[in-house]
């Protein structure tokens, strides 16, 4: 039995934990180094938004890795708002500095797992929140904001058959509805919240690109007809409409999240 000194403090120092589980870096984990060296550069060297990145064959050759590898810390880029990709153009900077508020939520949702659905109750919560008060400000939303909102549900339309832009743009367009309640700190916490849900939602699509069966089986119409309901009521200052729009869009999001956790469970 080790010696307590004055005080009530071991003098012995505890032995280390096993970490047994810790191995040589894998490609998943090779791709997370490249997407973290990318995320660094675009801060530090303070890279414009709208700025296009070189070419996947470009950057695997600057960072010595292979090109799937890339592509792959690409998508993780793109979950977490850093990064849009557009079909054969290319992956550009979007610049959100609420990244860092994400990175504590994901690590969150890491050491639990089953807080999952928490997480999604969470998620609603801000969005009904963001939304209602955006569907009643005072003074009403100015045309440049509407504009905006109105640019972003286009985008997604026009999204809708290529999942890459899809995923993309649907973080852009409740971010975008949410941050019009005019409050900063709001919008950063949901968009927070929300790309932590798409990055567990999508994983399998960030590491294999395999596109989620639901997006792969559900008609550009189907999803289109779940967002536009909530611009629809923000547009028409109708507060109610927009709760009832926003809970919709959030039983659709339980199943996907639902399908998600089952098909986990079942490969492990």
């Amino acid at each position: 039995m080790s010696e307590v000194p004055r005080g009530g403090y071991s003098r012995r120092r505890p032995d280390p934990v096993e970490l047994n589980g810790l191995q040589p870096m894998s490609t998943t984990r090779l791709s997370d180094e490249v997407a973290e060296r990318i995320r660094s550069l675009i801060i530090t060297e303070n890279i414009a938004a709208g700025s296009r990145l070189p070419s996947e064959r470009d950057l695997a050759e600057r960072v010595g890795a292979s090109r799937p590898t890339v592509s792959q810390a690409l998508r993780s880029l793109s979950l977490m708002g850093l990064v849009e990709i557009r079909r054969g153009s290319g992956a550009y900077v979007v610049r959100r500095p609420e990244s860092m508020v994400t990175a504590s939520v994901t690590l969150m949702l890491d050491l639990d797992e089953h807080s999952a659905a928490d997480l999604m109750q969470l998620r609603f919560w801000l969005e009904t929140l963001g939304t209602t008060v955006a569907a009643q400000r005072t003074p009403p939303l100015g045309a440049e904001v509407i504009e905006e909102m109105r640019e972003a549900l286009q985008r997604l339309a026009e999204a809708a058959r290529h999942p890459s832009q899809w995923i993309a743009a649907d973080t852009v367009f409740h971010a975008t509805i949410v941050r019009a309640s005019g409050n900063a700190y709001l919008g950063a916490v949901y968009e927070s919240v929300h790309t932590t849900l798409l990055s567990s939602e999508y994983k399998q699509w960030v590491q294999n690109d395999k596109v989620p069966r639901w997006l792969r089986d559900s008609s550009p119409e189907q999803q289109l007809a779940l967002h536009q309901p909530i611009l629809d009521a923000v547009l028409a200052r109708d507060p109610d409409a927009a709760r009832v729009a926003v809970e919709t869009h959030h039983r659709e999001m339980q199943k996907h999240l639902a399908e998600t956790l089952s098909h986990s469970r079942q490969r492990d």
